[in-house]
């Protein structure tokens, strides 16, 4: 037979069963629609928290790990020996958490391969004091177009401007969560103190939301020479460099490179989130196992009807059959009309399922003041629709030759006996 034949006598079949035909489309349809919304949805939000986390924070950062376990002094003057004294809590001398020529170090590292920037910093836990309002929080002192090149910064500016905190010498960008607040805006003064008693009041010339709620009502930035000034050290004291790299995948092998060249404690993102990276994969895993089962259970779906398609159609494959046709024949009708029916399904399933990822993408959010997002996040990955449209076509296909496979081989006299 003729493939032309085979599609007449398909065409047929599926305009003869219009509402056969319907609701196989339709079980196709649905199937890839909400394929498409799921795994658009999850991976959606993974990515948004994932992207979230790595813009607000470096992929290495160097800093000096201050030792808690000591030798005590009897051990120093007789080392490996046994002695009756032995000390109890021993308490740390006061000592300092800058890194020695850090300046330096970060010019250097600058000149490393893969480098995508550098910044210094000097950071401080202190108080922010607005009336008879007090609240802890952290102040970092920055060269801020350099802080601005990892973090991209001046996007997130809400009020003010960077160049603002250059240009004055007692300026602080501060979080807008903590602004709020503090109930500052930009112009007005706050008084910041610091656990040693430190005090400085300092103007506020702009905020910023990153989109953490821990960062945005807790941090805010001033000057590397103003924050100097509040701690009273020398203009060479920084504590912290954060490095990020035009390659992230790289600073799991180059963290421990630094380390070694320069002393200090240098910790990749990875370990410093490991806990984080954790739940991340959890969540991957959950979202291709959704995904998974919607499938297979979208594709149970889809080969019922098509194996009730061809059940009701035994008389037609019984008399088919007795005027000549063969097995093969048959299975070509059926895999045509499972064709037809996967592809139209999986069409109008692409567009359904893009139609409800967009109306949920433009779906009003509020995360309150843990994220900064005021729409759901949606991932429209082309890859979706092409795994959608392929699963359609090739699941109604297999759908529709088990079946036909054996169809055919049945006995048209006993059908037509029946």
């Amino acid at each position: 037979m003729s493939l032309k034949l085979a599609a007449n006598i398909a065409r047929t079949h599926l305009v003869a069963k219009a509402r056969q035909t319907t609701i196989a489309s339709l079980g196709v349809t649905f199937g890839i629609a909400m394929f498409i919304l799921m795994v658009s949805f999850m991976t959606g939000v993974n990515k948004f928290l994932e992207d979230t986390m790595l813009t607000s924070m470096p992929h290495i950062r160097i800093y000096n790990d201050i030792e808690t376990s000591r030798s005590s002094i009897l051990e120093e003057v007789k080392p490996g020996e046994e002695h009756m004294n032995v000390v109890h809590h021993q308490k740390p001398k006061d000592e300092k958490l800058n890194l020695k020529s850090g300046l330096h170090i970060a010019e250097q590292i600058k000149k490393e391969p893969g480098i995508l920037g550098v910044s210094p910093q000097l950071t401080s836990q202190v108080f922010y004091n607005y009336g008879p309002t007090q609240l802890t929080g952290v102040l970092v002192g920055v060269n801020i177009f350099d802080e601005d090149a990892l973090y991209d910064l001046g996007s997130k500016l809400k009020s003010g401007s960077l160049e603002a905190l250059l240009t004055s010498s007692d300026g602080i960008l501060m979080g807008e969560g903590l602004a709020e607040k503090l109930n500052v805006r930009v112009g007005d003064r706050v008084t910041v103190a610091t656990p040693k008693g430190h005090t400085i009041l300092l103007k506020v010339v702009g905020t910023f939301r990153i989109g953490i709620g821990e960062i945005d009502n807790m941090r805010s930035y001033a000057s590397l020479s103003t924050v100097q000034k509040v701690l009273q050290q020398d203009p060479r004291y920084i504590t912290d460099i954060h490095i990020k790299l035009t390659d992230l995948e790289q600073a799991k092998a180059l963290a421990p490179k630094l380390q070694s060249m320069y002393g200090y404690k240098a910790e990749d993102w990875e370990t410093a989130n490991s806990s984080i990276l954790v739940s991340f994969t959890i969540r991957n895993v959950m979202t291709y196992v959704v995904v998974a089962t919607l499938l297979i259970v979208a594709g149970f779906g889809i080969y019922n009807i098509m194996s009730m398609t061809i059940y009701d159609k035994m008389k037609d494959i019984a008399i088919l059959k007795a005027t000549g046709f063969d097995g093969r024949d048959i299975v070509h009708m059926f895999l045509l009309q499972a064709i037809f029916i996967g592809v139209i399904g999986g069409v109008v399933g692409l567009l359904l399922g893009f139609v409800l990822s967009y109306l949920l993408s433009i779906t009003p959010f509020d995360a309150g003041d843990f994220m900064s997002i005021d729409t759901f996040p949606v991932n429209f990955d082309p890859m979706f629709y092409v795994s959608g449209i392929v699963f359609g076509i090739l699941t109604t296909v297999l759908a529709g030759y088990f079946p036909a496979k054996r169809a055919s081989k049945i006995d048209p006299v006993s059908i037509l006996r029946g």
